[in-house]
């Protein structure tokens, strides 16, 4: 393809694009296609000569877009944004355009000095204390974009990690690093994401998992107890992940309690990911919600989820960035640098050595809405979210589960369990909506999320008119379950997939409660499969809603904590 082809094909992905975004509502939110749908339409071997490019587009259209779930649909209102605007999207055309690798400053200065900035200009915006910004005087800190949430929590965990053994090692030279692995413990909520379980796992340490209060916020007292025990048993706190803005219900922990707990010790790194909720800050009124950040030693939230930024852009900010690159520098001869001690080199703040330039999507979306116009998105967003919670609370049948700060609903019929897995099921199953689920204060709840970047008050009405309508459907063939529904059946295992349950035996279900799992929206919730018989919800499935089918049980493997217990 030469620069006129180029031309051409560029134009016409632009006007595929547009054509895709306008006419989005009318699509299915999710596909209707089993898996291992596309094997069956791609050749098992890759084209021995060129194709031509209206054979490929042709393809995207017949083969790739029927297995798609549209994330930008109006009423996709599962997990959280998954951020996306057009000067975003320019910004990564441009990125991928350049084709750098920004390792070092010498690899391409203007990617690394336009990321320095477009951080600093993102932490002056949200009012974050003037430690994490590079350029304020005297600062030994600063930010880096990183890919996710989950490498932000993994890198701020390393650097912890090598200096809690740096000041264990003082008076004990002859010990390798190793030998300190064992004592080292990590503490977060029940309420805090996956990716800290298996950062903990990665580190080869121990997590703590402490229960949060009744509004699912980690309170100082339950850390201070918790670290008391495990110092009394020669164990060496660590590190704290706390979250603003959890992923199951949008819980916000106690920094003002947490915080000092932390700094009464001599080398515990306090972690705040704020994943979604972060972005938020930017607005004065909601700055409230991250009282306490002050105490923080890092802290992340990720603009590809709430500030239009397509992923990937994950940003990190840390008090002290000597503590952060001593855990992670690597400096072979051949990549220093005549310039190295005058300017950052982001290779040594993470692990990846090849960066792109991801700055170029931030710098676009910020100077094109402003600060000002960030603001209204979000503001729309907590605006619309209050508008559902609403409409909730105004039906008896139903119940809000969550305190609504931000983009988050979660609700539930005022029924059981299975019955809210139904509901949900159904729902997902007509492809005019998509929510997931979670597990809030122990009850099964659906998620409903804000997502996309111009949602309107209709698009809220419209989606409660389709929750409406099916739990309606639902409450009535339980009060009639002789009475055969008039929608296609759902068979079990899609009434499972649909609910993003899982069935396992009574005995594997007590093993894995036994153990406390974080939360991540992704991964199935295990449900006992002996729940399946013993409510009207089964003699529904009988008369048409979902038919009985057969699947194999399936050993769940218990999540690691590293010997060490939860609570």
């Amino acid at each position: 393809m030469d620069n006129d082809d180029f031309k051409q094909r560029g134009k016409e992905m632009i006007d595929y694009i547009c054509s895709y975004m306008d006419t989005l509502g009318s699509r299915r939110v999710t596909p209707s296609v089993e898996p291992g749908y596309l094997r069956e339409l791609l050749p098992n071997e890759a084209p021995h000569q060129p194709e031509n490019w209206e054979t490929i587009m042709a393809d995207v259209e017949s083969k790739i877009m029927p297995g798609v779930t549209h994330w930008q649909h109006p009423r996709f209102h599962a997990y959280f944004p998954s951020g996306n605007s057009f000067p975003s999207i320019l910004g990564d055309m441009l990125s991928d355009a350049i084709g750098c690798i920004g390792f070092s400053w010498a690899a391409s200065p203007a990617c690394t000095e336009l990321e320095t900035i477009v951080l600093d200009w993102f932490a002056r915006a949200m009012a974050l204390p003037k430690d994490f910004i590079t350029s304020q005087p005297g600062s030994t800190g600063g930010g880096v974009i990183q890919t996710s949430a989950s490498e932000c929590v993994l890198v701020s965990m390393l650097a912890a990690r090598s200096q809690a053994i740096k000041h264990l090692k003082r008076n004990n030279q002859h010990l390798d690093d190793s030998a300190f692995l064992p004592r080292l413990v990590a503490y977060c909520s029940r309420e805090s994401h996956s990716c800290v379980e298996k950062a903990a796992m990665i580190c080869l340490v121990k997590l703590r998992i402490l229960d949060p209060d009744e509004h699912c916020t980690l309170r100082g007292d339950t850390l201070q107890r918790a670290m008391a025990e495990d110092e009394a048993q020669g164990l060496v706190p660590f590190f704290v992940s706390t979250t603003l803005g959890s992923t199951a219900c949008c819980a916000f922990d106690n920094l003002v309690e947490i915080g000092p707990i932390c700094k009464q010790r001599p080398c515990v790194w306090l972690h705040v990911d704020g994943a979604y909720a972060g972005n938020s800050f930017i607005c004065p009124e909601l700055r409230p919600l991250m009282a306490g950040i002050e105490y923080a030693d890092s802290f992340n939230t990720n603009p590809n989820k709430w500030l239009l930024v397509n992923f990937d852009c994950s940003c990190l900010w840390v008090r002290n960035r000597n503590r952060l690159t001593s855990a992670m520098v690597v400096d072979p001869l051949y990549l220093q640098h005549a310039n190295s001690d005058e300017a950052i080199d982001y290779r040594h703040w993470g692990i990846p050595l090849s960066r792109r330039f991801r700055s170029l999507k931030l710098w676009f979306v910020i100077r094109k809405y402003g600060i000002s116009g960030l603001q209204a998105y979000i503001r729309n967003h907590i605006r619309l979210a209050k508008r559902f919670a609403t409409l909730v609370k105004k039906d008896s049948r139903f119940e809000v589960v969550n305190d609504v700060r931000v983009g988050l609903v979660c609700f539930r019929l005022v029924a059981e369990d299975k019955v809210n897995q139904e509901l949900l099921a159904t729902i997902n199953s007509t492809g005019k909506l998509h929510m997931i689920p979670s597990i809030v204060k122990s009850k099964y709840i659906l998620r409903f999320c804000i997502v996309t970047e111009n949602a309107t008050a209709d698009d809220v009405d419209e989606a409660w008119k389709v929750i409406t309508q099916q739990a309606s459907e639902l409450l009535q063939a339980m009060e009639k379950v002789h009475e055969k529904p008039a929608r296609p059946p759902l068979t079990r295992s899609k009434s499972r997939r649909f609910s993003f349950t899982r069935s396992v035996s009574r005995e594997v279900y007590k093993r894995s409660m036994s153990r406390n799992s974080l939360f991540d929206g992704a991964t199935p919730i295990l449900v006992p499969d002996d729940d399946l018989y013993d409510s009207d919800v089964d003699e529904i499935c009988a008369n048409g809603i979902c038919e009985t089918d057969v699947f194999e049980e399936e050993e769940v493997t218990p999540a690691l904590t590293n010997g060490h217990r939860n609570d």
